[in-house]
């Protein structure tokens, strides 16, 4: 099923380019009996897959879980195949190896929050690669990014603990960069109230955190507080990198801004509360993909955008010339 082009609005001309002539919005796949589209979104180009994770699933006896699924993109119509419920309460996730994705676990109560590695091959094994600050225990990792030095990326709010699956928290709100390398783990910025999303600009000079404490875990709204995208620059002193020169990128008018991406153009793309809201690297909002619900979302090939929606999951398509940065496809 495909959308008219209503599901698209235009804000700066500039957007007319991104869409190229002729977008499209059609349904891929759906379950009304869990929300199994709700986050990481794990593009696979070497078999055409695509991993997600849903949202939080409570069972007879109040437990809660994520499931990762893996969607196969070949097959007409496409089929979804459920992989493991392994990693406790996985969420964001990213490219990790020739054969592997990494996945944010947010934990449990008697299962550390931390950076999980898993095999994109049956029987899709997992394992913690690192779950803790010098001992300190993460709070509930969201999202995660993979420089091109190898060093990893992540953002750790506190909405484990809020929604009533993780202890109290032992940390900041605060993004870290783990090097797997030589073990070392910094913590790179804070002041936020949840950081969430995470992404580099094509260059890698700029990196992009929103910031989702306009709602908290328990699911209350203040709109004071921030729904925004802070972007910053990655800096080298004594040969280390920093983050500098901290601003507002740009607020979300709707909802908060969660997943985040960029295009080898350098445009920001974010899950809003209204769908996929579109800014230029100077921080002006293009357009909207209008699909109401979107937490996250990726990038395919040639323009492709598979939009997560709970209970639907969305096959986008935009100008053939435009290619997300993180594979450059």
């Amino acid at each position: 099923m495909s959308q008219p082009s209503s599901s698209f609005q235009i804000h700066d001309e500039r957007f007319q380019s991104i869409l190229g002539p002729a977008p499209t919005l059609q349904l891929l796949a759906e379950n009304d009996s869990y929300p199994f589209a709700h986050e990481a979104g794990i593009y696979v180009a070497a078999t055409n897959h695509l991993f997600i994770t849903s949202n939080r699933c409570v069972d007879t006896e109040g437990q809660q879980s994520v499931r990762i699924t893996r969607v196969h993109l070949n097959d007409s119509p496409v089929t979804c195949e459920e992989t493991s419920t392994a990693i406790p309460m996985a969420n964001g996730g990213i490219n990790y190896g020739d054969d592997g994705i990494l996945i944010c676990g947010q934990g449990s109560k008697a299962e550390p929050s931390g950076l999980y590695y898993m095999s994109t091959t049956a029987p899709y094994t997992s394992k913690l690669l690192k779950g803790d600050f010098y001992g300190r225990p993460f709070n509930s990792l969201n999202d995660v990014v993979v420089h091109s030095d190898g060093s990893i990326w992540f953002t750790d709010p506190i909405y484990g603990f809020e929604q009533g699956y993780r202890p109290t928290p032992s940390l900041p709100n605060q993004v870290y960069r783990w090097n797997p390398a030589n073990g070392n783990i910094r913590a790179m910025a804070d002041g936020f109230g949840r950081p969430n999303g995470i992404c580099f600009s094509p260059d890698e000079k700029t990196v992009y955190v929103t910031d989702t404490d306009w709602v908290h875990g328990d699911g209350s709204i203040d709109q004071q507080r921030a729904s925004s995208i802070y972007a910053f620059d990655l800096s080298i002193y004594h040969g280390e990198p920093f983050l500098t020169n901290r601003r507002l990128f740009a607020m979300a008018d709707t909802g908060i801004p969660d997943g985040i991406k960029c295009d080898l153009d350098g445009n920001v793309y974010s899950g809003c509360g209204d769908g996929i809201n579109v800014w230029s690297p100077g921080g002006v909002l293009l357009g909207r993909i209008l699909i109401e619900g979107v937490a996250n979302f990726c990038f395919g090939r040639n323009g492709e955008i598979f939009a997560l929606n709970e209970h639907r999951l969305w096959r986008v398509q935009l100008g053939g010339h435009v290619k997300g940065a993180l594979l450059g496809i």
